[in-house]
């Protein structure tokens, strides 16, 4: 169900967009699977005229592209660093042109021009800032957040442990490793002189 909604709303990006329907026909008979953990797990082929149709996740895709949780806030929120968090497997070239189209995509644009046609350009165009400002809000609001609790959890509770305290603690394990062959060096020569 999520599948066939997810394949739905690409596709109709994919119609406002018909230089990238264009592209996408280079490579009509290709697979993908798109992965979002937990949520989703889908493979799709790009059909003769550039779009999307889900296929059967049992054949080997062409290429594969595991995406964050966070992704699509990330991308609606139009954060640059959003694209390096995706993981690419298989031919990387075909996943790299991909990943460039929907780079090239701005879905504020292609929202607004939806909502354009019932409200109006101006209001379309301030709820999709407003969107987009709410999603960013969002997704600083998770970042402090998980600041805040990686914080607490190191400082206040000792849940957690820094790194700087695992590198003295392992320098000082290793430490006393020397110390105690040094130890078992000067028992076995005691040992010798004693015979």
């Amino acid at each position: 169900m999520l599948t066939s909604v997810v394949i739905t709303s690409i596709n109709h990006v994919l119609r406002s967009e018909p230089w990238v329907c264009g592209r996408l026909q280079r490579h009509s008979g290709r697979t993908v699977s798109i992965r979002i953990p937990p949520m989703m797990d889908f493979s799709i082929e790009i059909d003769g005229e550039g779009k999307l149709r889900p296929v059967d996740g049992a054949q080997p895709a062409d290429a594969a592209l595991a995406l964050p949780l966070l992704f699509m806030p990330r991308l609606i929120a139009r954060e640059p660093d959003a694209f390096e968090s995706i993981t690419v497997s298989g031919d990387q070239a075909f996943a790299g042109e991909l990943i460039a189209l929907v780079r090239q995509i701005d879905p504020g644009v292609i929202l607004a021009h939806d909502l354009s046609k019932t409200v109006g350009d101006i209001p379309a165009h301030r709820i999709v800032q407003a969107g987009e400002h709410l999603v960013r809000w969002q997704i600083e609001n998770v970042d402090r957040l998980s600041q805040a609790l990686a914080e607490y959890c190191t400082e206040e509770t000792g849940f957690l442990t820094k790194p700087a305290a695992i590198e003295r603690f392992a320098q000082e394990v290793q430490n006393l490793q020397f110390d105690i062959e040094k130890l078992e060096q000067r028992l076995n020569q005691l040992g010798r002189l004693i015979r």
